[in-house]
């Protein structure tokens, strides 16, 4: 049977966002990473409790393991977009099945069932559902309708920038400085996944699709931009972009 390694999610404005899903293999060496990490952890706070308590530090143990692994999880997912360390490591994140950001309800209850399909049973259930499902997704991925995907690091690093006709990272300080007065908090994540695959495919559409796209995103979202000072559309969606990955 053939799995499929890519998602095409189409959005509002017309513009198909292609994922690329994370497989088994890269999936378990992000995994294994962050094990190691979260074992780091352990052993420390682990550490401290016999430290305060002696024998007594014990007791919470097994409640303070199982707390370190949930919490390890959800908050390095919805506090980085997606990544944990080890996911950002081996160019992984965690979205949701529309290119959405992962949320912390999402991201709780896919490392909740982690705590049962994962170390309890040996990560069995956890390799025979990411084997046999269309989007590589394991049990808890299919409860909080997520998927593992591969990060663009060319798009997403600390300083993205797309100037004019592509993206180039010497542009960043430029477009992050343009757009230094802008408030940029009204503009939802999800938006932004659009004006990035608006801005990564822009040069293989015809000019007028382009410009007429282009338009269309710039009415959209320049009403929820405060002190955007550019009339150009395709350039208030390059300083948009960078300002608002610039900011988190």
């Amino acid at each position: 049977m053939q799995y499929e390694d890519r998602i095409t999610i189409p959005t509002p404005e017309g513009v198909a966002l292609e994922l690329t899903l994370a497989g088994m293999g890269s999936r378990a060496v992000a995994g294994g990473l962050d094990l190691v990490f979260k074992g780091l952890i352990v052993g420390l706070l682990l550490l401290v409790l016999y430290g305060l308590f002696g024998d007594y530090g014990a007791i919470v143990i097994v409640p303070l393991i199982g707390l370190t692994l949930l919490l390890y999880d959800v908050g390095f997912e919805t506090l980085r977009g997606g990544r944990t360390p080890g996911k950002s490591i081996g160019g992984l994140r965690v979205v949701r099945s529309s290119g959405r950001p992962v949320d912390v309800t999402a991201s709780m209850i896919r490392n909740v069932l982690r705590l049962v399909d994962g170390m309890a049973l040996s990560y069995l259930p956890t390799m025979v559902s990411i084997a046999v499902t269309k989007r590589n997704q394991r049990l808890g991925d299919l409860a909080a309708d997520t998927v593992v995907i591969r990060d663009r690091r060319g798009i997403d690093g600390v300083q993205p920038s797309f100037a004019a006709g592509g993206a180039t990272a010497s542009a960043a300080p430029v477009h992050a400085a343009a757009g230094a007065n802008w408030d940029v908090s009204a503009v939802p994540p999800e938006d932004l996944v659009t004006v990035r695959a608006f801005l990564e495919r822009r040069s293989s559409l015809a000019r007028e699709p382009r410009m007429r796209l282009a338009a269309q995103l710039d009415g959209a979202l320049r009403p929820s931009v405060g002190g955007a000072d550019v009339s150009d559309p395709e350039r208030f969606l390059e300083i948009l972009y960078d300002a608002k990955r610039a900011r988190g």
